[in-house]
């Protein structure tokens, strides 16, 4: 584990991460971070085996706790303190993998902070990848999450489950990736915020594997992370 110290305006905070790259002789050809969801932190089963089958795949990758995680806190702060960690963890990124594309992804909450961090242009990564973005509170399609998102030029993947309650109804997420400059869904059929399916018998381990492999096959696509040699 390593950290990088961030300035939150009244106080100073520790952003945790581990940076792991591929094993052995295995070519780099990109690298990723990862933010964990609101409720959860970047031990999540599902995010370390996401970053596993990414590094499997060549990819330098960096999962962190926001400042409110690391301080042992449940509730996320405010949104500038995400985006200032978001900023520190890809300057982290970009000077341990020089000279490739950079990926911002995050789960839930994390990513949705860092597309937040893109629009602003706190970050100015080569492509996001939301895992479950939070269109809005469940039960709450009134108060879509949205206005920044077509503001963003990087290409954008969503990863989603036509189950989740933070995307119902459906048409109104897909009218908001519509919306996007670059963007695509990749759809998980059945699959709830945490893409888990009923009467499916997948751990959070597959679950992350999975969602890593299709990741790493639309990357490829969208002309971001040259293919594998």
């Amino acid at each position: 584990m390593s950290v990088v110290e961030v300035d939150l305006g009244a106080t100073r905070a520790s952003i945790p991460f581990d940076l792991e790259r591929p094993a052995g002789d295995t070519p780099v050809r990109g690298a990723i971070a990862v933010a964990h969801g609101a409720g959860s932190g970047r031990e999540q089963p599902l995010l370390v085996a996401f970053a596993q089958t990414l590094r499997e795949a060549g990819l330098v990758t960096l999962r962190f706790d926001f400042a409110y995680r690391a301080a042992g806190r449940r509730m996320p702060g405010p949104a500038a303190h995400a985006i200032v960690a978001w900023s520190a963890v890809l300057r982290e990124l970009r000077g341990a993998a020089p000279g490739v594309p950079i990926v911002a992804a995050g789960k839930s909450y994390g990513g949705r902070m860092a597309s937040m961090a893109a629009a602003e242009g706190a970050i100015d990564p080569d492509a996001l990848v939301y895992l479950g973005y939070p269109l809005h509170p469940p039960g709450k399609p009134e108060s879509p999450r949205i206005a920044h998102l077509p503001g963003i030029s990087a290409p954008q993947l969503f990863l989603a489950g036509t189950k989740d309650p933070f995307l119902q109804p459906l048409e109104q997420f897909e009218q908001a990736v519509a919306s996007c400059q670059r963007a695509e869904i990749v759809w998980t059929d059945g699959g709830g915020h945490s893409f888990e399916v009923a009467g499916a018998k997948r751990s959070p381990d597959q679950i992350g594997r999975d969602l890593a492999a299709a990741v790493a096959d639309r990357l490829v696509a969208a002309g971001v992370m040259p293919p594998a040699s």
